[in-house]
């Protein structure tokens, strides 16, 4: 039972925020239309989901701040983000799992704003020695501290609580790594965070977020962006932190940080064939 309500609460809190974010906010576009040449980026491409650089154009929204334009050259509305921060947060009856989505966000919601092109945590740790403070160093440094304080929240020993921050970071980067595609962040919550169901209720809040947009996710209209992946990443690593033991942290661990390691090379490659 209380699986379910923290479900509904969530995805009720989820469609709520996002249903008032884009009445309170008009626009002159609807959700979805294919962008004109003036929408791409200077150079003339369409920007990727991975991306998430600010289009020229007016987003659904009619601000330019609240619009991206998607693989397809789709013009769509970044609301799912921080509607599903906030319908997980509310959803997920856990101090410590709160703070760390919700830190997670706003770490997010920075890079929305603020991402650059670099892609790869050398190329931002190589900028940070260089004394540049990339938005990439603040959701690395930010997400990691604010993970490695819930995980010694949720769990006893220091073992356990250094791991359990390693989880709820690794999610919260897997989920933004996955997220390439219209509905593959909000997809990838659903099936991790099914497992968890059966130890808790902590994993019910970020798929009832996940599942209250993920029709317009997939119909390409919004997208969770950082602000909502690494907030929903970060909720399904605090359900799968705080329903392990030892052996379960250290599996879960290793094969986030395999993840992580793939993702570093995958975007060095790219860098490289860019090049």
């Amino acid at each position: 039972m209380r699986r379910l309500a923290s479900f509904g609460v969530a995805a009720g809190v989820t469609r709520a925020v996002y249903e008032g974010l884009r009445r309170a906010s008009g626009g002159h576009r609807s959700a979805g239309v294919p962008l004109s040449a003036g929408d791409l980026s200077p150079s003339g491409d369409p920007l990727s989901v991975g991306d998430l650089a600010p289009s020229g154009g007016l987003a659904p929204s009619g601000d330019p701040r609240w619009t991206r334009t998607n693989h397809a050259g789709r013009s769509v509305d970044l609301f799912a983000g921080p509607a599903t921060a906030l319908g997980a947060a509310v959803g997920s009856g856990s101090g410590p799992v709160a703070f760390a989505l919700l830190v997670a966000a706003a770490c997010g919601a920075y890079d929305d704003v603020k991402g650059d092109h670099r892609r790869g945590f050398r190329a931002h740790l190589a900028a940070l020695r260089d004394g540049e403070v990339t938005s990439g160093a603040v959701k690395l440094l930010g997400i990691g501290a604010a993970s490695l304080a819930a995980g010694a929240l949720l769990k006893e020993r220091p073992v356990d609580k250094v791991l359990a921050g390693v989880v709820i970071a690794g999610s919260a980067h897997l989920v933004n790594l996955v997220d390439v595609r219209p509905g593959r962040a909000g997809l990838a919550v659903l099936a991790l965070g099914a497992p968890g169901l059966l130890r808790g209720s902590l994993a019910a809040a970020p798929m009832g977020a996940a599942a209250a947009v993920l029709g317009e996710d997939l119909g390409e209209r919004t997208m969770l962006g950082d602000t909502g992946a690494h907030a929903l990443g970060a909720a399904v690593g605090g359900a799968i932190a705080a329903g392990n033991g030892r052996f379960g942290l250290v599996a879960h661990a290793a094969g986030l940080v395999a993840a992580a390691a793939w993702g570093e090379w995958d975007a060095a490659s790219r860098a490289r064939s860019s090049g």
